[in-house]
């Protein structure tokens, strides 16, 4: 079983979702190689953790890399195209698989093979149920970040450089400008530790402690759609159904109820702490630590303990 793996970089570096791929590879006892575009000391990185890689240094958004992804596809005919579940890879994909008549599974959480086949896991309706997919033929994949271990290093595999003409025909929209908030240079999907703040912190002075929280660990501050809509933090912050998916180390959760569109987003979290006044909240079903009691009077005393430790390091 042959895989070809789209590993994307965020100019300088390839996420860790996209290395996360490696190990999806590993699982399957699949024969992988990667392909990444515009980056050659990232190329590099990826093919000493031991999977040989094709580099094409001719793509910059999203037309151009659907070409080039489409080009490799049918020189190296793989069995499985793997994608991080990524912003740009929610666009590629269908691309790719309306282009080629391929099958298509999104946010895929885990793979098994039997036999030949392989089945795709993935949560639906709002994570509320697993389900498992069997696709015919070929199928492009994307794979929800947190899913797969990051892969160690192994014995270097190589970098092969490849030319990919794209015809003008190609490009159908051209990217004049991009405006981004300073928010919005802030990593979720990356994030190791994310403090979240739901409506349950009242209003935007208090949100500011979960916002000092995250300081004080080196997080990540997340939130829920009401203090997003609120105004006290931006939309670049959001984690849920409609926002990020995250699969942080540590994840706290404070003055979150736990509603499906939230809980579906970062349920993938190694540890989950949530801070809730109602002893009820759903939140708690899926928390590793459930503290129940007024967030406002708790989060200023872990904040203190924090610094505490943190000065003794």
């Amino acid at each position: 079983m042959k895989a070809l793996l789209f590993i994307e970089t965020d100019g300088e570096k390839a996420l860790g979702g996209s290395l996360e791929l490696i190990s999806a590879v590993k699982a399957l006892d699949a024969e992988g190689t990667a392909l990444i575009v515009g980056n050659r000391a990232a190329a590099d990185t990826v093919a000493a953790l031991g999977i040989p890689v094709i580099y094409i240094d001719t793509a910059a958004d999203c037309d151009t890399f659907t070409e080039v992804l489409s080009e490799t596809v049918k020189e190296q005919n793989p069995d499985i195209i793997l994608l991080a579940n990524t912003a740009l890879a929610k666009d590629i994909a269908p691309r790719i698989a309306g282009r080629m008549c391929l099958g298509c599974v999104s946010d895929v959480i885990g793979m098994s093979k039997t036999d030949s086949k392989v089945i795709y896991t993935r949560p639906a309706y709002g994570g509320t149920i697993l389900e498992h997919i069997e696709v015919e033929g070929t199928a492009v994949v994307t794979i929800r970040n947190g899913s797969f271990p990051k892969p160690e290093a192994a014995s270097n595999a190589g970098v092969t450089e490849k030319k990919v003409e794209i015809p003008a025909s190609a490009v159908k929209a051209k990217i004049v400008d991009t405006v981004k908030e300073i928010s919005e240079s802030v990593n979720l999907e990356e994030a190791e530790v994310i403090v979240s703040g739901g409506r349950g912190m009242g209003n935007p002075e208090n949100f500011k402690l979960v916002e000092e929280l995250a300081r004080v660990l080196g997080g990540v501050v997340g939130a829920t759609r009401p203090p997003i809509e609120d105004g006290w933090i931006s939309r670049a912050h959001q984690v849920g159904q409609s926002g990020k998916i995250v699969a942080p180390k540590l994840y706290i959760a404070c003055g979150i109820s736990g509603a499906t569109q939230h809980t579906s987003g970062m349920s993938g979290s190694n540890y989950i702490v949530a801070i809730n006044k109602d002893e009820d909240a759903p939140i708690f079903e899926i928390a590793n630590v459930a503290i129940v009691g007024n967030v406002t009077e708790i989060l200023p005393v872990m904040i203190e303990e924090m610094k505490k430790v943190k000065g003794k390091e």
